[in-house]
């Protein structure tokens, strides 16, 4: 037996920690939401020469995406500012479309045309005379080629929805309802279509106060319900506090915005809400800076 010492063995070398494999989800960027709508210096002027008439001048905004929830924002101004040229820029509608100037952009797209991510709902009653109140909701789905019992179904769940009896009002032509329950139908047809972007033209201003709030809460109810942008103009600044998350407040023709402000959130009903000092409070602040400008005005 050999009396040598065995030869030592090597150390081990030290254990090196492998990384877990990163899954290909996580390293992957997620791109930022487009804004909804973006108006970049945007400018339309009618005619040339000395004729030329100029409706908005330089209008910058921006409405960002809000999941899950969207945006309202109401849009105040004097007469003839251009408030009906903005949202109809918006829709693609001509004349208005396109602005002169500037850049007007829908979901990070420069607006080309009308589209159906947009739903327009106008100051007059805009139904088609010859068409049952049934048939006018379901217009919109006769033009995609929805089938007929399938557009007819949605169309009598759309007139309970804003408040219609599907029962007496379905088989009703226009002439045979009050303001108020034509505009309930018009609503009913552009939502119907689910647009992502709502573009409202005074649509309650010639409403009586009663019938006003009640589409008001009507309103509010169907957009948490939809999650759309809302675009909202009216002369009412009761109404636009009540309904806005934020008011655009537009200068006297050529319509420029001077103001963007934030506003409190309708947690009650119209009628309820419009009577409190908070409210009160809110409106007169408004009020303030509108008299200034047409003071300026004088």
């Amino acid at each position: 037996m050999s009396n040598e010492a065995a030869e030592p063995k090597p150390a081990a070398e030290p254990a090196v920690p492998v990384a877990a494999p990163v899954p290909a989800a996580a390293t992957a960027v997620i791109a930022p939401r487009p804004n909804v709508v973006e108006f970049h210096q945007v400018s339309k002027t009618y005619g040339e020469g000395p004729k030329a008439y100029t409706a908005i001048k330089d209008v910058s905004f921006v409405v960002d995406d809000k999941p899950d929830r969207g945006e309202f924002i109401a849009i105040l101004g004097p007469s003839g500012c251009g408030k009906s040229t903005i949202l109809r820029m918006i829709a693609g509608l001509t004349p208005q479309f396109p602005a002169t100037t500037g850049t007007v952009r829908v979901f990070g797209k420069p607006v080309s045309s009308a589209g159906p991510d947009r739903g327009m709902v106008f100051q007059d009653y805009t139904s088609f005379d010859h068409l049952t109140v049934v048939d006018n909701i379901a217009f919109g789905l006769e033009c995609r080629g929805v089938a007929l019992a399938e557009r007819r179904e949605q169309a009598l769940a759309w007139i309970a929805r804003v408040g219609l009896d599907p029962a007496k009002d379905a088989g009703k032509f226009p002439h045979q309802l009050s303001g108020g329950m034509r505009q309930r139908v018009a609503i009913a047809r552009t939502l119907i279509l689910k647009p992502r972007i709502i573009l409202m033209d005074e649509p309650f201003g010639a409403l009586d106060p009663g019938t006003r709030y009640a589409m008001q809460d009507l309103l509010i109810s169907l957009w948490r319900e939809q999650q759309a942008t809302v675009f909202f103009i009216t002369h009412s600044i009761e109404e636009a506090v009540y309904l806005g998350d934020r008011v655009l407040i537009m200068s006297r023709a050529p319509g420029t915005i001077l103001h963007q402000l934030p506003l409190p959130h309708p947690d009650r009903p119209a009628k309820e809400m419009q009577r409190e000092p908070a409210f009160i409070e809110e409106v007169f602040r408004i009020r303030d800076i509108v008299d200034e400008l047409e003071d300026a005005k004088a």
